[in-house]
């Protein structure tokens, strides 16, 4: 008997490297500085208020473009950080995190044979979004920090020698008739790189002199460091109209399995994403709406982003300080709760065969960066470590990687 067969677009989807990552962490008792989530507990009040609304009924489905309340929270937000006035009622849907945005996204701007563009490494959603929507993923590479490629060219860009970098002919040779969308993720996820206002500039000019909408994922909007500042891609002039932003509130109050997430825009992309919304998950959890909007709420009315972000440099710097001792040297991060180590010098042939070995024979988990590359061939020697843990956790990584030294490379 046949096995019934099963749609081409899933065919090539593999176990995704977390998964294995995090399952050989938990059979080797690893400390796992691998999977991006903290293990911490996030604020009491916010859990307070997650109790508060169950226990109040609040339990029916939600409307599907998302409780009103939320809605006004997040426009207060942006307006208070001086984005932009948005209107609740028509530029903001409440989806079941950022993933669920993500994907309706790619389902409502993608015709079959649309091309998306994406920074490379780019988080490992995007290109499968991408694919199930019909579309065809093209990369742009962002090269580590003072790195360079051989190029004749005099015009070529000098290599940045303390932050990832794009070269922004690279960039304009990318576009085609047939590009429809930039993804854009800033604070980025695996580099921790913080898009410049200047990078941003030739980002938004070339976007809209092809007419592509750009897709912005923002979701570490609050955790930027040292001279880094956020600026959302659709406050710059001529964006608003074509930028969909896309942030949720797992990351800044460390809640990521409510999976409440948002997306921003203008209301002719808003009614777009609401019409495949209504057919993925049509609503999200009701009581966690209304914690996520005490939660926002409460932050505007505190020092709650200044304390997280003071608490993450601490985390930052003693995950840098651990790494460094153990002779892996470390990559400036900007934002994220990410820190990127060169492994060049670790003795590996790549850096999942590394991952591998760290997590099983030291005890310590981290992702390999080849995975956030449509190439794996292609990725520097890399590996992504995820400091949104206790200090203590932080701690126990560095008394099990003191046991070896890596030469540097």
């Amino acid at each position: 008997m046949s096995t019934p067969r099963v749609a081409e677009r899933v065919s090539r989807f593999g176990t995704s490297i977390f998964a294995e990552i995090s399952a050989l962490a938990a059979q080797c008792g690893a400390v796992n500085l691998g999977q991006g989530f903290p293990d911490f507990a996030g604020p009491a009040w916010v859990k307070a208020a997650a109790a508060a609304a169950v226990d109040a009924d609040l339990n029916q489905y939600a409307p599907y473009q998302g409780v009103p309340r939320l809605r006004e929270a997040i426009a207060a937000t942006w307006q208070a950080h001086g984005w932009r006035e948005v209107d609740p009622a028509r530029e903001i849907t409440i989806t079941s995190g950022a993933t669920e945005a993500l994907f309706g996204a790619m389902q409502a701007l993608l015709d079959p044979g649309d091309e998306a563009l994406m920074f490379e490494p780019f988080y490992d959603a995007y290109a499968p979004d991408v694919t199930m929507a019909g579309g065809v993923p093209r990369f742009v590479k962002l090269y580590p920090p003072g790195s360079g490629t051989v190029r004749p060219d005099p015009q070529a860009p000098i290599p940045d020698p303390q932050h990832w970098w794009f070269d922004p002919a690279e960039l304009a040779a990318a576009f085609t008739p047939r590009t429809r969308l930039l993804l854009l993720n800033t604070p980025h996820n695996p580099t921790g790189k913080v898009f410049t206002r200047a990078e941003l500039a030739q980002i938004a000019a070339l976007c809209i002199e092809h007419n592509v909408t750009v897709v912005a994922d923002e979701v570490y909007d609050q955790l930027v460091f040292g001279a880094a500042a956020h600026v959302p891609i659709a406050t710059l002039p001529g964006m608003w109209e074509r930028t969909l932003t896309l942030n949720s509130i797992g990351k800044t109050f460390s809640v990521t399995g409510w999976k409440i997430g948002y997306a921003v825009g203008p209301a002719h992309l808003t009614d777009a994403l609401r019409a495949a919304h209504q057919w993925i998950t049509f609503a999200t959890a009701t009581p966690l709406q209304v914690a996520a909007a005490t939660a926002l709420e409460g932050a505007l009315a505190s020092d709650y982003y200044p304390q997280l972000r003071a608490a993450y440099a601490e985390r930052y710097a003693l995950l840098c300080q651990v790494l460094e001792a153990a002779g892996l040297p470390t990559l400036a991060t900007e934002g994220s709760y990410f820190v990127i180590a060169d492994i060049s010098g670790a003795g590996f042939a790549n850096d999942a065969a590394f991952c591998r070995w760290l997590v099983s024979e030291v005890g310590v988990a981290a992702i390999p960066t080849s995975v956030f590359y449509a190439d794996p061939v292609t990725a520097p020697l890399l590996a992504r470590f995820c400091f949104a843990k206790k200090l203590a956790t932080l701690r126990a990584a560095g008394e099990r990687l003191g046991v070896t030294r890596f030469a540097r490379g």
